[in-house]
């Protein structure tokens, strides 16, 4: 029997595995349920409605804004300065318009929302692929069923890579059908519970690249997650160090980075480097160390793009598969 298959067949068996991606189901579920219950497809009618139930309010407004002109006028007229109560021309450039009144029901925009909520999914993925990833290897090394797998294939490495490219196969798989699955629903209720805005071909090619990087931010996840679950020998030690490692980053270090005054801190958290991958890029402020102009601080900018935050995920990566395998190798199984 091969072993490849008899491991990917196991991921899936595996109870932890079925409740997690089951939970994730419902949770996206849900979530694409809500939306499309609280989207109204915007009508010519319903503008029309919304429009003359906004007239009176409107109304109120213009006559406040021409009674406040008036009252310029005749401060001006007694010689006072009226600028900085009414604005240059007495305030003439800010009069009301209709739309600020207009108040019509949420409507989804395809165009303008999917990317946010493409992130949600690759988050609440991510989250999974940790916990399935962590436990594949750690239930293994916890319950002494690595060392009975061994006796059967005893090469060390193709037994912790296989278990390996079963995990990474099955989330791959599992992220890509549920990618394609969200992107159809959210379609769906675009067209016909919102408005799809401006898709063209161009966006359409930069939303299945920013689901490309989504997948691959997932996979290094579960990878990581399984390094570290393999060098500890416990699901909780890699869960645990996971969640250490990000909250003393986001908690400690970038407080301590603002003490010593470093140029562009953020780019040292992981939260930044996210925002990168997912956005493709993030301008970063530096108000440590800005230039005064004019009596105003005027901070130095730095563009933190996917290729710089993709580099970060990989070393990082490389590094604990490296020594999960050196690990491996060298230590006694028992």
């Amino acid at each position: 029997m091969n072993f490849f298959n008899t491991e990917l067949r196991r991921l899936f068996k595996r109870r932890l595995t079925r409740v997690t991606l089951a939970l994730v189901a419902l949770l996206l579920g849900g979530m694409a349920a809500s939306t499309a219950f609280t989207s109204h497809q915007s009508t010519p009618e319903g503008r029309a409605a919304a429009e003359a139930a906004a007239q009176p309010q409107y109304q109120q407004a213009v006559r406040d804004h021409e009674r406040s002109i008036a009252d310029c006028e005749a401060a001006e007229a007694r010689g006072e300065n009226t600028e900085m109560n009414y604005g240059p021309d007495c305030g003439r450039e800010w009069g009301p318009q209709l739309e600020w009144y207009v108040q019509q029901p949420y409507e989804f925009n395809f165009a303008g929302e999917f990317g946010g909520r493409l992130m949600g999914l690759g988050l609440l993925l991510v989250l999974a692929a940790v916990l399935i990833g962590a436990s594949f290897v750690g239930a293994e090394w916890t319950s002494g069923g690595m060392m009975n797998l061994l006796l059967w294939q005893p090469g060390r490495l193709k037994v912790l890579l296989t278990k390996l490219a079963a995990l990474v196969t099955g989330l791959f798989g599992v992220s890509v059908l549920l990618g394609v699955c969200w992107t159809v629903a959210y379609w769906l209720i675009g067209t016909y519970r919102g408005t799809m805005g401006e898709m063209t071909a161009g966006a359409w090619t930069s939303t299945g690249l920013t689901g490309l990087r989504t997948v691959g931010l997932i996979l290094a996840a579960a990878v990581v997650a399984f390094g570290l679950a393999s060098l500890g020998r416990h699901t909780a030690l890699a869960l645990g160090g996971l969640v250490g490692i990000f909250v003393i980053n986001e908690v400690a270090v970038l407080p301590l980075l603002h003490v010593l005054e470093t140029s562009f801190p953020d780019r040292f958290t992981f939260s930044a480097h996210l925002m990168a991958w997912f956005e493709r890029e993030l301008t970063l402020f530096d108000y440590v160390n800005c230039k005064m102009v004019q009596g105003e601080c005027v901070p130095a900018e730095m563009v933190l793009t996917w290729q710089d935050s993709g580099l970060v995920f990989a070393i990082g990566t490389l590094l604990v598969l490296g020594a999960a395998l050196w690990a491996m190798r060298r230590r006694d199984i028992a």
